[in-house]
């Protein structure tokens, strides 16, 4: 029978006070916390499945409320999330409801945080970003980003780039977001990687592609969360692998 394999985990780093990262598997969560070992879930193929990671904004109050408020709504929207539509419309609450927690309290004004994920349908899957966290497919012939980044071009001489151009609240104001939606067909053996940038900013994709070819699901997140640590662990590392097998 076909079933979809989810590891993740999620970790402070090496620099940051706290974790402002949240996570989404199916109806789990985990949300502003810290995993000491990778965990796999298992879940049969066919009922909606939705895995992603929010990153609260740095540098702006309250990104771990924001990134929890995301994942805890994206998970009780969990099997509805049916098609492309109905998973614009819960984006669009969870920007709404980001703006509404912040409303009257000074404390929370500005807070925003980024998501990346995907829902994996019966035959297709759906991936979905805003912000600058990422969805890449582990294809056979190399790793492919999914996700579209909502960021400038980063400063000649520089690989990355800190400043996001879209985000679930983040301003005094209301603002609508335009999420990026992709669909495409679903095979046996797929892999994609939905990670926060504590790990592509300090890992080009080469390194990331090269430990994936090597790894598989518990050691393959691991070793990029090592590889991430390593590097100088300068942010929040959240990451979820999908694999569909049979």
């Amino acid at each position: 029978m076909p079933y979809i394999a989810v590891t993740a985990l999620s970790h402070v780093g090496l620099i940051r006070e706290h974790n402002e990262d949240s996570l989404v598997v199916g109806p789990w969560t985990l949300c502003g916390t810290v995993t000491e070992n990778p965990q796999t879930l298992v879940f049969p193929l066919g009922t909606p499945l939705v895995v992603a990671v929010a990153d609260g904004l740095g540098g702006q109050p309250a990104g771990e409320v924001a990134s929890a408020l995301v994942a805890r709504q994206l998970a009780s929207f969990g099997p509805s999330l049916d098609g492309e539509a109905p998973l614009r419309d819960a984006l669009d609450v969870c920007n709404q409801s980001v703006y509404a927690a912040a409303g009257g309290r000074p404390e929370l004004a500005t807070m925003g945080t980024t998501v990346a994920g995907a829902v994996v349908l019966a035959e297709s899957l759906l991936t979905f970003n805003v912000g600058d966290s990422k969805v890449y497919e582990a294809a056979r012939d190399g790793l492919r980003q999914v996700s579209v980044d909502d960021s400038p071009p980063p400063e000649l001489g520089r690989r990355t780039t800190s400043a996001v151009t879209q985000t679930l609240g983040g301003r005094l104001e209301f603002e609508a977001v335009t999420a990026h939606v992709t669909a495409s067909t679903l095979s046996m053996g797929d892999r994609y990687l939905i990670c926060t940038d504590g790990l592509t900013d300090p890992l080009p994709d080469e390194v990331i592609d090269d430990l994936l070819r090597v790894h598989d699901d518990g050691r393959a997140a691991f070793e990029l969360w090592k590889a991430a640590i390593e590097a100088g662990g300068p942010d929040n590392i959240t990451l979820a692998l999908v694999r569909l097998s049979e």
